[in-house]
């Protein structure tokens, strides 16, 4: 059974991705998927697409605003574009998209199922059952505008949505995964995004199953037995009625909890939140530092003996192979590795500018040896990307010994830099 695995408050920002970053963000798309699938397998690019503290990673370090609620809308639109060339290959396919484009996904599963075999109807209905659950089933007062549905060759499929309020600039973000899935009404999400704003009601959660089962019971019984109820209520009782069972036995069994003094009981264990804040500047206290210092010392380290024709390039290369290895690590990273996503915004900057503009020739350097590595490896030769995995490996070894600059000083380098490695953000004419 799958289960929620985290929350975040994700600030809406408007604004839109320039056309010099959307083509490279579907290249970068394209070739880390191109990898993960390699290594790993078509099923666990799913797993990590579902994951939300990797996708706002995977975002981050495209380029995107490091904690914009965009980053869903842009993630999903550049691997739209860059799988399309290669899906069949890949065996993943990317449907649906916003506004418009959401009501799309059933046709173009339709597609997918006359190209590989696989049920789309099925998936089809899949696809609205899903977007009515978080619509209707979960009431948390934001409303659904993006709906992405991620499917393999082999029927296996992956689904992240988002919602808004505009009246709290916030967006809230849901994946969902069938791998384990039993149920669509029985606790289905793999994760929720989204700041706690109180009680939500979630009528898809496994313990409001008795809920569900008296919702229709009153349905099918007309008016009447809804309204006699109403009536008994007595309004000094002062609570509403409780979505629960157990709710509702916790309350006959420690009445003192409708008077406001509630009993000791015990609280479930939290899931991870990541604060995602409204201001734009990367601060120290978002990343990492150890983790930072671990990649940086790693590209200094491994670098020339892997990366030797890279360096060759005066100014860049350097540079590169330390972006290099953060793309390594959403490549390779294990899921505990990603609580700090402000962190790959280091690798190739923000479209608005921060932590530092996007440095144009570290980002097609980047893309360079990505591809290399990733041709080669069709044709049977993978050194390249095996060389990214030592490099990841190297950075996790040495983060508990790396020493570097401080984090102002490293983000100040890098502004200064900048124009040298043409440096552009979403602001530029």
């Amino acid at each position: 059974m799958t289960a929620r695995s985290g929350f975040a408050d994700l600030p809406l920002h408007g604004g839109r991705v320039p056309a010099w970053l959307a083509a490279r963000m579907a290249a970068l798309g394209r070739v880390i998927a191109q990898a993960i699938v390699h290594h790993y397998g078509a099923d666990e690019l799913l797993r990590r697409l579902s994951h939300p503290f990797w996708f706002q990673s995977f975002g981050s370090v495209m380029g995107m605003d490091w904690h914009s609620s965009g980053i869903t809308t842009s993630v999903l639109g550049a691997l739209k574009r860059g799988l399309a060339p290669v899906e069949r290959e890949l065996g993943v396919y990317v449907c649906g998209g916003r506004g418009r484009a959401s009501r799309r996904t059933p046709d173009e599963l339709t597609r997918v199922g006359e190209r590989t075999g696989i049920d789309a109807r099925g998936l089809a209905e899949t696809s609205r059952l899903i977007a009515k659950i978080d619509s209707a089933a979960v009431q948390d007062g934001y409303d659904l505008y993006l709906h992405g549905f991620m499917v393999t060759a082999g029927g296996r499929w992956c689904v992240v949505q988002q919602g808004m309020s505009a009246a709290r600039r916030e967006a809230r973000r849901y994946h969902w995964l069938s791998e384990g899935l039993v149920s669509f009404l029985d606790s289905p999400h793999a994760a929720i995004e989204g700041s706690n704003q109180g009680r939500i009601l979630n009528l898809a959660d496994a313990r409001a199953g008795a809920s569900r089962a008296a919702g229709l019971q009153l349905a099918r019984a007309g008016p009447e037995p809804t309204l006699a109820v109403l009536r008994r209520l007595q309004p000094a009782r002062g609570r509403t009625l409780s979505l629960f069972p157990e709710e509702e036995a916790d309350f006959e069994a420690n009445p003192a909890r409708a008077h406001g003094t509630p009993e000791p009981r015990t609280t479930p264990t939290p899931l991870p939140h990541l604060q995602m804040p409204a201001r734009h500047e990367v601060l120290a206290s978002d990343v990492v530092l150890r983790r930072l210092h671990g990649a940086l010392a790693a590209a200094a380290d491994r670098g020339p003996k892997d990366f030797a024709d890279l360096l060759l390039t005066p100014g860049v290369g350097a540079r590169t192979v330390a972006a290099l290895a953060l793309v390594a690590e959403v490549i390779h990273g294990t899921p505990s590795r990603f609580t700090d996503p402000a962190r790959f915004s280091l690798a190739h900057g923000g479209k608005d500018g921060h932590p530092f503009p996007v440095p144009i020739k570290v980002y097609d350097e980047t893309l360079r040896v990505l591809k290399q590595a990733v041709s080669q490896a069709r044709l049977g030769r993978a050194e390249k990307l095996a060389a990214l995995q030592r490099l990841d490996s190297h950075a996790r070894r040495l983060e508990r010994s790396a020493r570097g600059p401080s984090f102002e000083t490293h983000i100040e380098s890098e502004r200064a830099i900048a124009p040298a490695w043409g440096g552009r953000t979403v602001f530029d004419r």
